[in-house]
């Protein structure tokens, strides 16, 4: 009998294009590239444009988004489709950063200020979230989907609710659940743990500070200040680490256990020995830990990704791009990433670069019922209720002209809104059915 084989950790590095010749030994020009991490065997790459930095993510197990340094677009890749050319996304703007929600639902993406919603089923641009006051820097969701959190330049990062933003009425921006404003210069990178609304999201700066926040409270639990400035950040699954990234191309461990317990302390190089990889020539500008938190994978402005051993801080493997690299983290393989079988359980739809309205609901009428749950639709366009008190009161008019005009012509009249306003009723009445059978259905949260 076959031997049954375990989840494959394999790491995806994301390159920009070089501005000047790469190293001599490469495994690749711009694009993304996949090595398993146990054995760092290659298994392929997703050729085509040049990555922005935060700007690399998984799409529900089946593509892979990037999005375009200095474009109005992403591109996207069918993960089981290695050296194809990717699919252009058309978007309002340029593009500079991207996350996907775990659940595979929906798609962020920071266009100047401003940050995109889009719903991935429908192609529909749900929400344009304007709280920031510069460029949009990083992006990142829960581990379940309910909340994401935004930087910006603007030293701000901001946490949202999902589910407040789908909900917010047109006109009406959504209030975010935490401001946090304790960072003094732009962000640079932000982090989740687990735990969805309870979890700890990490934070880093320029300002020379990473910072850990709770995000059910919105309380700042640590604060360290570094030597130079961070321009990465990530935690182990256990939380027992805060790795941070310098703009010197230093990672520096932060031990999260500690006691006793300081809310603010200063990490210092030449004292913190046994907590400092060095190798990196340049800025480190990704991080990420494998899933039993053994090995740290780091990719830098110099060109190479390099896997360290956590325990000991020794380099296991370095390899050489031929440009920075923006975007790397380690992931256990989609199966369709190993399978050049399958394909997409769905296409990708148009995604629009306006925001859904009503006129959406009015083209798609003929193929179905739409349930829209949630008041994000641009525009007030008439209810059936409206409508119906609309035509009543047309009604109630026609019989007070009755009594002074054509008998005949306005009991016609009359008898046609009647019959119009008892149809309109009965499918008021047949949609609250439906949606109350859906909402109240066991098993459905």
């Amino acid at each position: 009998m076959a031997a049954s084989v375990g989840p494959v950790e394999v790491a995806l590095v994301a390159v920009a294009e070089a501005t000047a010749g790469g190293a001599a030994s490469v495994a690749g020009g711009a694009g993304c590239w996949v090595w398993e991490v146990g054995s760092g065997a290659v298994v392929g790459g997703y050729r085509g444009g040049s990555f922005a930095a935060r700007g690399l993510a998984l799409l529900g197990g089946e593509y892979l988004l990037g999005a375009q340094l200095g474009k109005a677009w992403l591109g996207a890749w069918e993960l089981q489709r290695k050296d194809q050319l990717q699919q252009k996304i058309i978007c309002p703007g340029l593009v500079s950063c991207l996350t996907a929600a775990p659940n595979g639902l929906y798609i962020l993406a920071g266009i100047a200020e401003s940050i995109y919603l889009w719903e991935v089923s429908s192609g529909n641009l749900l929400a344009i979230l304007n709280r920031h006051y510069q460029d949009i820097s990083c992006l990142t969701f829960t581990d379940d989907s309910s909340h994401f959190l935004s930087g910006a330049k603007d030293c701000l990062v901001i946490v949202w609710s999902l589910c407040s933003v789908l909900q917010a009425e047109h006109g009406q921006s959504p209030e975010p659940r935490h401001v946090w404003s304790r960072h003094s210069l732009p962000i640079t990178d932000l982090c989740c743990g687990v735990g969805g609304p309870m979890a700890r999201a990490a934070t880093a700066s320029l300002d020379q500070t990473a910072k850990l926040w709770e995000i059910s409270s919105g309380d700042l639990l640590l604060s360290v200040v570094f030597d130079v400035a961070i321009m990465s950040v990530t935690l182990d699954l256990c939380e027992y680490f805060m790795f941070c990234g310098g703009m010197d191309g230093s990672i520096f461990q932060v031990d999260l256990c500690s006691w006793p317990a300081q809310r603010e302390r200063g990490f210092r190089t030449e004292r913190e020995n046994g907590k400092t990889f060095q190798g990196h020539r340049n800025q480190v500008t990704c991080l990420s830990v494998s899933t039993d938190g053994s090995l740290l994978l780091s990719g830098s402005h110099d060109e190479t990704a390099r896997l360290w051993d956590v325990q000991s801080k020794q380099c296991l493997r370095t390899v050489n791009y031929k440009g920075p690299v923006t975007n790397a983290f380690i992931t256990l393989a989609p199966a369709n990433m190993l399978n050049p079988d399958s394909k997409p359980s769905v296409p990708l739809p148009k995604f629009s670069r306006h925001l859904y309205n009503v006129d959406s609901m009015e083209r798609s009428a003929n193929e179905g019922l739409t349930v829209c749950l949630g008041l994000y639709q641009k525009g007030s366009g008439e209810t059936y209720l409206e409508k119906a008190e609309r035509l009543y009161s047309q009604m109630c008019l026609t019989r007070e002209k009755n009594l002074m005009g054509d008998q005949e012509q306005l009991k016609l009249q009359v008898a046609e809104l009647e019959e119009e306003v008892g149809t309109l009723r009965k499918i008021n009445k047949s949609l609250f059915d439906f949606s109350s059978r859906i909402i109240t259905k066991p098993g459905k949260q």
